[in-house]
C-alpha cells in the first residue's frame, strides 16, 4: 500500500518543541519507525510550513497512485478552510493525527476545520497517533477495495 503522510508547519522541529506535548521524537524519528513497523508498505513523507505545497500534494495523490493520506496539518489544522477543500476532491481514505490531544490544549486549538474533510482523527498518543493513523488509513482502503495489497 502506498500511503502520503503529510506534516503541516514546524513539525520539522519537532524534537525541539515542547516535550509535555509532542514526546521527544524528531519527525524523522517517526518515520524511521514507521518504516520499520509496515514493511510492506511505501510512504511518501512530505512536511512543510508552506501551505500551498501540502495542497498540491493532496491534490496529485489520486494521480501518484496514493492508496490513503494520513496527516498532520500542524497549527493549518484550526484554520485552512483551503486545506479542508483540497481534501474533499480527494476520494483516498484521509485520517487526521495529533501527537498531542487537542481537547486538552488551548481552546483554540479544540475545533479542527480539515478534520470534517477527514475519515476520522486520532490524537493524544504521541508518535503512536501516527502508527494508529496508518493502521486505520490502511483498514479503510482494503475495506473500499482501493488497493491491490494483499498483505497483513
Amino acid at each position: 500500500m502506498h500511503i502520503l503522510v503529510l506534516n503541516g508547519p514546524n513539525l520539522n522541529l519537532l524534537e525541539s518543541r515542547e516535550a509535555s506535548h509532542y514526546g521527544g521524537q524528531s519527525l524523522a524519528e517517526i518515520e524511521e519507525h514507521l518504516k520499520h513497523r509496515f514493511p510492506d508498505h511505501t510512504f511518501e513523507w512530505l512536511q512543510s510550513n508552506h501551505e500551498g505545497a501540502l495542497i498540491d500534494a493532496i491534490q496529485s495523490a489520486e494521480a501518484q497512485h496514493i492508496d490513503a493520506i494520513v496527516a498532520n496539518f500542524g497549527g493549518y489544522t484550526h484554520s485552512s478552510v483551503a486545506i479542508h477543500d483540497a481534501l474533499e476532491l480527494v476520494r483516498i481514505p484521509k485520517i487526521e493525527v495529533h501527537l498531542s490531544n487537542l481537547a486538552k490544549r488551548e481552546e483554540m486549538r479544540h475545533v479542527s476545520v480539515v478534520g470534517a474533510a477527514m475519515e476520522g482523527s486520532i490524537a493524544g498518543f504521541g508518535a503512536l497517533s501516527y502508527v494508529l493513523g496508518v493502521e486505520a488509513a490502511v483498514a479503510l482502503a482494503l475495506e473500499r477495495g482501493l488497493s491491490g495489497f494483499s498483505g497483513a
